[in-house]
């Protein structure tokens, strides 16, 4: 599917001109002193926020008798409503087994993901896919009665959906100003000029933080086509209306001795450039014949997908991509709300690693989702409440896949890392989820460092998944 070339600021696209050029209002000046960040080739990262707190107890489900049969009757009322034997149905015989590598890991254990993840199964399955467990912020390691005793620092304000999906991206609440991944981009994109340094950081969504640099600053990309100047209807597409738009736009001869206006058109300016830059490149690049969902995240990796394909035409070599989606903050009606959400993730994911095989870049490409938190084991009646950790999955062929990273607490109350309620504390900080990206991405041990400030206060996991 392609989308209409030209929309009037439409959507995320106008937010270019207030995000992709904020370089040009102000001086940035960036930690990294030297570039030293391999980046030959080309890779890309593309982070999937689940806005809301994704359900970590209805990603990963236990598999095998004992486990899954406690699992179950901590929350019998919720599994009923899923209906049995349907194809919601959270039932033991409608779960798909996974068959980690490194199974041997968690003993007896096994584990399952819901029907509605058939198609990311297929990708672990086939090594194309792993799962990280327990990930959250962290600022120390802590377990039970540390967090009980507040003898270990942890995040401030946990439980907040801002503050916590804040820390997620900058490892600060809500207020922050730099991402990590914006901070990865500083290393890759230093010494990088001309336009091609606009599209180093690239958001479908509404939120910058994440992508938000020293000296980057994300561009905003336009889902149901590049943004762009279109007159309205009643002018008829008179010419000269079109030309004095693009003329306004683009900061044509404007001459103004004062520095705020000043500088504000020649932000404007550069944007309307920008925009028009990349609707070309888009233009220029081979269509995908990869279908994608019609729905708002199929349309948002769509984008992503056709951004990749002009990659060259960009003249970009490493690039962060952030997509968000929505509606998983379920208080109430989770047996009805999850498993169209879950098709949704499944049904994207998947076509978008489709089309980075038709690119040929599957290996140069590493998806993984994030959110605000995982949510509580304990049930409220027909939903579930915030949490702190949660399970992700991260896709790509340079993934090395078919394993469970991490750790994945039992489905029980009251044991070292259940805050209350199966509340999970997290065993895996973001920063150590964050570091192998980075060093895929080809950064240095000081330039990882430098974007994960509590990184030193943790140890690398003992095997990096991509």
């Amino acid at each position: 599917m392609r989308y209409n070339r030209r929309h009037f600021l439409q959507g995320a696209g106008g937010a270019a001109i207030g995000a992709a050029s904020l370089g040009g209002l102000t001086t940035a000046l960036t930690s990294f002193q030297a570039r030293a960040a391999d980046t030959s080739g080309y890779k890309a990262m593309v982070c999937l926020f689940l806005f809301g707190g994704l359900d970590c107890h209805d990603t990963v489900l236990p598999y095998d008798t004992a486990s899954y049969n406690e699992y179950a009757s901590i929350r019998a009322p919720l599994l009923d409503l899923y209906g049995a034997g349907g194809t919601s149905s959270r039932d033991l015989a409608q779960l798909l087994a996974l068959t980690p590598d490194n199974a041997a890991a968690f003993g007896s254990r096994q584990f399952a993901l819901p029907p509605q993840f058939s198609g990311i199964h297929g990708l672990f399955q086939s090594g194309d896919a792993a799962i990280v467990g327990n990930v959250g912020p962290l600022i120390f390691p802590i377990n039970r009665t540390q967090f009980e005793t507040e003898s270990v620092e942890t995040p401030k304000r946990l439980f907040s959906h801002n503050d916590q999906q804040s820390t997620w991206m900058s490892s600060e609440p809500e207020g922050a100003s730099f991402g990590w991944g914006g901070r990865f981009a500083d290393a890759a994109a230093l010494g990088v000029t001309g336009p091609s340094r606009s599209f180093s950081t690239i958001s479908t969504f509404s939120n910058e933080l994440f992508l938000t640099g020293e000296s980057i600053r994300p561009y905003q990309a336009g889902v149901f086509g590049p943004a762009g100047i279109e007159t309205v209807g009643f002018y008829g597409g008179e010419p000269n209306v079109q030309a004095a738009l693009e003329a306004h736009f683009g900061a044509v001869n404007f001459n103004n001795a004062n520095f705020i206006k000043s500088d504000l058109a020649t932000a404007i300016g550069e944007s309307y450039v920008t925009n028009e830059t990349f609707n070309a490149a888009i233009d220029s690049a081979a269509s995908l014949t990869t279908p994608f969902p019609s729905d708002f995240l199929g349309a948002q990796l769509q984008t992503v997908a056709q951004s990749i394909a002009a990659r060259d035409i960009l003249a970009v070599s490493r690039q962060i991509y952030f997509v968000g989606f929505g509606g998983f903050d379920t208080h109430s009606a989770q047996a009805q709300d999850i498993p169209n959400l879950q098709s949704a993730i499944d049904a994207s994911v998947v076509a978008f690693f489709n089309a980075m095989q038709e690119l040929g870049v599957e290996n140069d490409v590493t998806l993984f989702t994030a959110s605000d938190f995982g949510r509580t084991l304990a049930i409220n009646g027909d939903g579930t409440d915030h949490g702190w950790g949660a399970h992700h999955f991260v896709v790509g062929g340079a993934v090395q896949g078919r394993n469970i990273y991490g750790d994945l607490p039992e489905a029980t109350f009251d044991h070292d890392q259940d805050a209350g309620g199966g509340r999970l504390i997290p065993t895996t900080a973001v920063e150590q989820f964050a570091e192998p990206l980075g060093r895929w991405f080809g950064l240095t041990d000081s330039e990882v460092n430098a974007a994960l400030p509590n990184l030193s206060n943790f140890s690398p996991l003992p095997a990096p998944f991509v």
